[in-house]
């Protein structure tokens, strides 16, 4: 079976406060390094009451300072937010306390509203060209200085910070691809282009001095229960929160509950959001984990539950894992 990750939100759940949450995701990073998951990743998202990671570094140190041997990592870094010597420089810092378990995710989205973009940025100039331009600085900041160079990043320089590029559109293959990096695709929430995306950046791959191979890593919603009709239960949750982002109405993830009435119905919808979503019982979930494999061919998969309960999501990701090596012993 190919390597498993875990991607985390650090979800505020209603009735919750930040500070739970950010405690709830170093449990689960423990959780996941016990059960054997190859990387723990938070994602950055701003002026979201439902979503802890805005400081996306700091809040790996909190996880970090919790775990010992899980790789960390953002999933991701939204660039266009800051500049590239600060995240080489927080990055940096991870890898100098934490040597050898950091990760460094980047995507072009702002993780916000355009209003809020330009609160943290004080303006929205630029060009389409930008984004990569960022990258090379950035990976430029993270090797060894060169004679002369006048700025660096301390920490960060010599680092070598692994960079993946993120990204839920062609854009993102194809740049990762250009630069040999590795590549994450968002599937978890937006699987439209996901098999264009992924043919695009293994065809056009370049092998560099960072990978000598396509390294395709695919988000994939996966919430496990004890029955089917338990996982259905839990996963509500994650419907009814995206039900609310795409009416206007974003907020701390709801508590589950039952849909006699079949609204979340079109969450799942071929083509939607959630359709890749594997949603059961341990049996459901080993099969859909090997579907999923057989049909996509990633190299990684970054697994992700938005669960209200704390105690369930970490049930969810124990299930997981033996599905995991269920299939591992099959194969």
């Amino acid at each position: 079976m190919i390597p498993l990750s875990v991607l985390d939100l650090s979800p505020i759940v209603q009735g919750g406060s930040p500070g739970q949450s950010l405690r709830a995701s170093r449990a689960l990073a423990l959780a996941a390094e016990r059960l054997g998951y190859e990387r723990y990743w938070l994602a950055e998202h701003h002026n979201m009451t439902g979503i802890a990671s805005a400081a996306t570094a700091v809040a790996l140190a909190y996880v970090g300072d919790g775990t010992s041997t899980i790789r960390l990592g953002a999933g991701g870094v939204m660039l266009p937010n800051h500049a590239p010597l600060i995240i080489a420089e927080q990055f940096g810092t991870l890898e100098a306390l934490y040597p050898g378990r950091v990760d460094l995710g980047v995507g072009r989205a702002p993780g916000t509203d355009q209003l809020t973009a330009r609160a943290m940025r004080r303006n929205l100039t630029g060009d389409v060209d930008q984004f990569p331009r960022d990258v090379l600085e950035l990976m430029a900041f993270l090797k060894e200085a060169q004679p002369g160079q006048a700025i660096r990043a301390v920490p960060g320089s010599g680092s070598n910070v692994p960079v993946w590029i993120l990204g839920s559109s062609l854009f993102g293959a194809q740049l990762a691809a250009a630069l040999g990096l590795p590549f994450a695709f968002a599937s978890h929430f937006a699987p439209q282009m996901m098999d264009q995306a992924a043919a695009i950046y293994r065809e056009q791959f370049e092998p560099s001095e960072y990978r000598a191979r396509p390294h395709l890593m695919l988000g994939l919603n996966v919430v496990a229960g004890e029955t089917d009709a338990e996982a259905k239960l839990l996963f509500s949750s994650l419907q009814q929160a995206f039900i609310n982002l795409h009416s206007g109405r974003p907020g701390p993830l709801p508590p589950p509950r039952e849909d006699p009435d079949g609204l979340f119905a079109g969450t799942v919808a071929p083509g939607s959001p959630l359709s890749k979503a594997v949603v059961g019982g341990p049996e459901t979930v080993r099969a859909g984990l090997e579907q999923f494999v057989s049909r996509h061919r990633p190299d990684e998969i970054i697994v992700t539950a938005q669960i209200f309960d704390q105690a369930k999501r970490i049930r969810s990701l124990e299930l997981v894992a033996q599905a995991r090596d269920a299939l591992a012993l099959a194969a």
